[in-house]
């Protein structure tokens, strides 16, 4: 238990940040439906306690996935933040079936709901929040990717590099970014309805909300399933590539797998080195690559294994 505590110090914070927040607003918005009966805050409440519900297992996944290697498990933990985030969109699957099914219930059975001030205080009380766990979500993306931003530029330049930042922050900072859309959303459609009488705008509200939720199930799924997988980082494979063909003593790479393990990479090079140098010599090569590769971003573990040179060119970067 006092492992499980301690790794828990190294979770991803804008996720337990962002559970914490959604919870708060998951229960404000669940009194302000259970007085006024609005459909459009239904899903916002929904949708505020499955995102609470996702994050929380992120951050705890998120920690998991930095305990050490066991004989057990030699190859670490690194993918759990994979699987756990495959379980966490399940519930988010769920809620944003019930805001749809609630929505075209609403839709054919319209009803006219009551408490303006109070769905306006709570959305708008909500989206104030969102946007701030946004904000965070979206300086965690640029400092993961190495970027910096400051003010209106965070949300711009996050969107641009949202691909360089680990699972668990793109998974909030997608969550967030739908949740904030969503509420502006929900005000609007409790408006129309309060001064048009078109009160299917919040049936409307919620199906949209739903579908919004549903799009970022399926972003998180299909991600999330090729980590666990496990899959290629391109661009990595290609930078570690030029590294180790810097260096004076190798001839050629036979094979380079760079493979994302959650939120590190674990680096698989054989490579070619003229046949005449002794092992001592090889061990130095070995030694000093690994040196380079373990500095470079992301990167912890690194296997380098050699093969004498077959005088032919066998690297072909993707």
């Amino acid at each position: 238990m006092k492992e499980f505590f301690s790794l828990l110090k190294g979770g991803n914070k804008p996720s337990l940040l962002a559970a914490i927040v959604n919870s708060f607003i998951g229960v404000l918005k669940m009194v302000a439906y259970l007085l006024t009966g609005n459909i459009a805050m239904f899903a916002e409440m929904m949708h505020s306690f499955g995102d609470a519900a996702n994050q929380l297992f992120v951050f705890i996944g998120s920690a998991l996935s930095k305990k050490a290697p066991t004989p057990r498990f030699p190859n670490g933990f690194g993918r759990v933040v994979n699987l756990v985030c495959l379980g966490a969109v399940i519930i988010v699957g769920i809620l944003s079936y019930e805001a749809i099914k609630e929505g075209i219930h609403h839709l054919l059975h319209p009803a006219e709901t009551t408490g303006l001030a109070i769905i306006l205080s709570v959305l708008g009380i909500g989206v104030v929040l969102e946007l701030f766990v946004f904000y965070k979500a979206g300086k965690e993306v640029l400092h993961e990717a190495g970027v910096e931003g400051k003010g209106l530029a965070v949300f711009t330049k996050s969107v641009t590099h949202l691909k360089q930042a680990k699972p668990a922050t793109k998974l909030v900072f997608m969550e967030d970014f739908v949740a904030t859309s969503g509420g502006v959303l929900a005000m609007i459609a409790v408006l129309i309805a309060h001064f048009t009488s078109f009160v299917q705008a919040e049936g409307i509200a919620s199906i949209i909300i739903g579908l919004m939720m549903f799009y970022v199930v399926g972003r998180v799924f299909l991600e999330n399933a090729r980590g666990a997988i496990g899959e290629t980082d391109d661009e990595m494979r290609v930078h570690i590539s030029r590294i180790i063909m810097k260096d004076e003593h190798v001839r050629d790479i036979k094979r380079l797998h760079v493979v994302k393990e959650g939120e590190s990479l674990h680096v698989d090079a054989k490579i070619e080195v003229d046949k005449s140098i002794s092992i001592a010599e090889a061990d130095d090569i070995r030694d000093r690559l690994k040196l380079l590769i373990y500095a470079q971003k992301g990167v912890s573990d690194v296997v380098i294994s050699f093969d004498e040179d077959n005088l032919k060119a066998d690297w072909q970067p993707l």
